[in-house]
């Protein structure tokens, strides 16, 4: 069975490929990978992948790579992921997300029309939450309150909407926060963690620089996401809408002080207004108990090991910049 993934060389893609190699059981799938840029999350990987370099904004390439493959499955996780950022360069974002699966669409309807395709939205779409509609489920409004949300919104209905025109067999899914070893820095447990390990090794003063500290969102580990996404694109009905996330939430104090507590460090903790969102929802909780009915899944890894995780990550990334006296690329 042949697997297109987009966004492969991803935190979260990477971390699916992974799974889907090493703990799938089943029918053994043949993986191909759309690439842009840097390959090192899935540099172990290569020699049992089949990786497609290019662009996704470009719809001629697109097209040749889905005639080529013609996947039976689609992962389609190729996006920008940085909602802050998102602020600073609101067309880039609304370009990226919405062509790229436009042209994805587009090719497997013309190549590849039984293929089962996951369309990855977030918990972003849901935007300014009012407090009566926590726990969020699938038909709590969209209010989206960044750019980041609102491209997410256009990828999901359009993804609805290529179901309902032409019969591609298309899943939705909104992502609630994920976190995990091999997460870029721009997100806050990778923030955190790559600041205590420089720490740690000496490469900047024992202050930790922070963002709103309050703010509650519902934490699952990427490990867990990606086996969900197998489950939503494996059980999912055409068309079919799920909320995956763990039903739980903690401030981003609690992950803070998880942080502080593994590390023997004396470290002082300071806001930073730029790492302030110009809006910010207090809590955000997923409802996935229509997602859990379908499936049967449940996240498996508590908070403390993800935490454990990422911090051993960054730990590794700055023990080797301080031995090359260089700075360590971001994944």
């Amino acid at each position: 069975m042949r697997v297109l993934i987009t966004g492969i060389s991803g935190f979260v893609g990477s971390t699916l490929a992974s799974y889907l190699l090493g703990e799938q059981p089943g029918q053994p799938l043949e993986i191909h990978g759309a690439i842009h840029r840097a390959d090192q999350r899935i540099h172990h990987l290569r020699d049992r992948l089949r990786l497609h370099k290019g662009d996704l904004r470009n719809p001629a390439w697109v097209d040749r790579v889905v005639e080529l493959v013609r996947p039976a499955l689609v992962f389609h996780l190729a996006a920008w992921s940085d909602v802050r950022a998102s602020w600073d360069q609101p067309w880039a974002v609304y370009e990226l997300n919405i062509s790229c699966q436009l042209n994805l669409l587009e090719a497997l309807r013309r190549h590849s029309p039984d293929a089962k395709v996951l369309a990855v939205a977030s918990s972003e779409v849901y935007g300014l939450i009012d407090p009566s509609d926590i726990p969020i489920d699938e038909q709590t409004p969209l209010r989206p309150n960044s750019p980041y949300g609102i491209s997410k919104v256009v990828q999901d209905l359009m993804a609805q909407q290529y179901w309902l025109n032409f019969g591609l067999h298309t899943v939705r899914v909104r992502s609630f926060n994920h976190i995990g070893p091999g997460q870029s820095d721009s997100f806050v447990a990778s923030a955190f963690a790559r600041q205590i390990a420089g720490i740690e090794h000496g490469l900047q003063e024992p202050v930790l620089k922070v963002g709103n500290l309050e703010a509650e969102r519902d934490y699952t580990d990427v490990r867990d996401m990606v086996r969900a996404y197998w489950l939503a694109l494996k059980c999912g009905e055409p068309g079919e809408l799920f909320n995956i996330g763990s039903g739980t939430y903690f401030p981003v104090r609690h992950l803070l002080d998880i942080l502080l507590d593994l590390s023997a460090s004396e470290i002082t903790v300071e806001q930073d207004p730029e790492r302030l969102r110009p809006s910010e929802v207090p809590r955000i909780v997923c409802n996935p108990q229509h997602f859990a009915r379908r499936t049967g899944w449940a996240p498996g890894i508590s908070l403390r090991h993800s935490l454990t995780d990422v911090l051993h990550y960054w730990r590794g990334k700055t023990r080797i910049e301080r031995e090359n006296g260089t700075k360590a690329a971001p994944p």
